[in-house]
């Protein structure tokens, strides 16, 4: 398992974040004028049944979309610029950490600060999960919000050098920038999720489950249908970078440790019960060491790995043992 260097991951990161704020406002480009593009065709049928003229068609088309797109990039900057600066609390909340003081846990801040020093790093903020299962995640999008969050039952039941080990391995997320990149594309993937959620509650409880079947309840199914092409979209591409940050967090921590052996055993014993009880959402699982979803399933086959916010531990395990 090679990793391959602190500044080239970090432009890696970078570019990859670049690469998905041009590919969300893409995608949502392209399925606004998809949406525009079917409804009219839809509109044209009921019409008419003959076959529409191709230029006013496209003509009609490029007018609706043209008017509408303003509003809806308006809506999106403004969502993410919420989200960007309120992660932070949504994260806390959603996964019920809070602050360790060093006097709660100074065996903790020192594992951390002493990893900090031998790399020159600013020392993050440390939270706690009250949750004896074993979990861990980093957050943050700068030096000020960086933290690392572990479960009570990880500080109680990994001993120093596993703990360290699993502690490199968050610390090396924000120094790869991993955190950064993964909450660029949990809000991005929210954003999805949110319009799908809203048009479904449309069509249930507006006008389609009243009876009006015109066409207003056909832009609400092309809409849906869209919305839902553009969250599968975005999650696919999360995933794949969510499993990926993985294999190179364990290989930094392998080679900031210098003992990969360490968290290998780390590792093992977190697959035995990394569920945190508090954690109900799918985008911020996929933040922790290992998800801490309960009943998670990992299926062997590809669709099943496509869906997978994390790389089997078994592997993970085995890759770290032969380092």
């Amino acid at each position: 398992m090679k990793y391959f260097g602190l500044q080239s991951q970090i432009r890696r990161n970078n570019a990859n974040s670049v690469l998905i704020l041009f590919m969300f406002p893409v995608v949502f480009i392209a399925l606004t004028w998809l949406f525009f593009f079917f409804f009219g065709i839809w509109q044209s049928h009921q019409v008419t049944t003959e076959q529409p003229d191709n230029y006013n068609f496209i003509m009609d088309v490029n007018y609706g979309f043209i008017h509408t797109i303003p509003w809806i990039l308006i809506g999106v900057l403004v969502w993410f610029v919420v989200a960007w600066y309120s992660h932070t609390t949504m994260i806390e909340k959603a996964t019920a950490s809070k602050p360790l003081e060093r006097k709660e846990n100074n065996r903790v801040y020192n594992l951390v600060e002493n990893l900090c020093i031998s790399k020159g790093m600013q020392m993050p903020k440390v939270n706690i999960i009250e949750d004896n299962s074993l979990n861990a995640f980093a957050s943050g999008i700068n030096p000020k919000t960086y933290t690392v969050s572990l479960s009570r039952g990880i500080i109680d039941k990994l001993n120093d050098q596993e703990l360290e080990a699993v502690i490199a391995h968050e610390l090396t997320h924000i120094r790869n920038r991993d955190v950064r990149l993964l909450i660029i594309s949990i809000v991005f993937v929210g954003i999805f999720a949110f319009i799908s959620e809203a048009i479904f509650r449309s069509m249930r409880f507006g006008s389609l489950s009243k009876g009006k079947k015109g066409s207003g309840g056909a832009a609400i199914v092309i809409a849906l249908v869209l919305a839902l092409v553009g969250y599968l979209i975005a999650s696919l591409f999360r995933f794949a970078l969510s499993r990926k940050r993985e294999y190179l967090a364990d290989a930094g921590s392998a080679e900031l440790t210098r003992n990969p052996l360490a968290l290998a055993s780390a590792l093992r014993k977190i697959s035995s019960d990394p569920t945190i009880e508090a954690v109900q959402r799918k985008d911020v699982a996929q933040m922790f060491i290992e998800n801490p979803q309960a009943g998670l399933k990992k299926s062997a086959f590809s669709a099943g790995i496509l869906f997978a916010t994390h790389p089997p531990i078994a592997k993970r395990i085995e890759i770290l043992e032969q380092y």
